[in-house]
């Protein structure tokens, strides 16, 4: 139709409105390619989101390096795992991780599955991963640790069954992340943009931690202030604050950032921020 944009459509024949599966692909694409530059994700790992406007599916891309990930890439898939249109592309291998845990937890809305440098010794070597800054507060006050052999025995360590992403499932619970014996973690969020913010401030807590360790004594936030800074540091602003920074690093890098690019992004931030208030009442 004349005067419509890709990615909207007509309402009532007079406004236009998003298209809520394109944007979320547009934005997932993004949180990929966002949490890659800042590190924490390599040639492996995944992001996903729960579908826009069906619970019962999830979107992720097709394999490939998350640097790489672009919008058209984000396939549907059943919470199954099943992909609703088959294509010719190769699957990641363990989607299951995701699909297993948006079943088991309604309120989580984005997955990520890294293998982050820094947590990977906690991975190995058992160690309980704490908080011990304030913005790791988003740990949260546990963290579980889930070992594949409890339940299958000697394995490749790749979580490909849907048995074994239940079982990574029911070790996560109602925490955020958990960790995977020699292989990596895994983060819920309610959102995608908190979801990124969690990942990329969890990994970093990681170094901290270990840093902190070759000093000496490691003093981690009690569990009232992990409480209370973990809900100070997850509210909308402090989350829309931080996913703006990434955002204009990644287009920098992309070399695809203007002057006047951030002050765009800072608009929708502010206009999501204002939506998810009124939400809220």
């Amino acid at each position: 139709m004349p005067g419509i944009k890709p990615g909207m459509t007509k309402y009532l024949g007079e406004k236009s409105v998003p298209n809520k599966l394109n944007e979320a692909r547009k934005q997932l694409a993004r949180a990929n390619r966002m949490i890659a530059n800042e590190g924490v994700l390599d040639a492996f790992g995944h992001v996903t989101m729960r579908h826009p406007t069906d619970p019962g599916r999830y979107l992720m891309s097709y394999s490939r390096g998350p640097e790489l990930v672009q919008p058209g890439d984000i396939l549907e898939f059943t919470l199954d795992s099943q992909i609703v249109k088959p294509v010719e592309m190769r699957l990641y291998g363990e989607r299951v991780i995701h699909g297993e845990i948006y079943k088991a937890r309604p309120d989580v809305n984005a997955v990520c599955h890294h293998h982050a440098s820094s947590i990977l010794p906690f991975c190995i070597s058992g160690v309980e991963l704490k908080p011990v800054y304030h913005l790791g507060a988003t740990l949260g006050v546990k963290v579980p640790f889930w070992d594949s052999r409890d339940e299958f025995g000697d394995t490749s360590l790749i979580v490909a069954k849907s048995e074994e992403g239940a079982s990574l499932a029911r070790a996560l619970g109602p925490h955020w992340i958990v960790l995977m014996r020699r292989h990596g973690a895994t983060v819920a969020g309610k959102t995608l943009e908190e979801l990124t913010f969690r990942t990329i401030y969890t990994a970093r807590n990681a170094a901290m931690q270990i840093q902190a360790h070759t000093l000496g004594h490691v003093s981690p936030l009690n569990a009232a202030e992990t409480a209370l800074a973990g809900k100070y540091n997850l509210r909308p602003g402090p989350v829309a604050r931080a996913w703006e920074y990434w955002s204009v690093r990644l287009d920098k890098a992309e070399g695809a950032w203007r002057p006047g690019k951030a002050k765009a992004v800072s608009k929708r931030a502010s206009s999501s921020r204002k939506t998810k208030a009124k939400r809220s009442r």
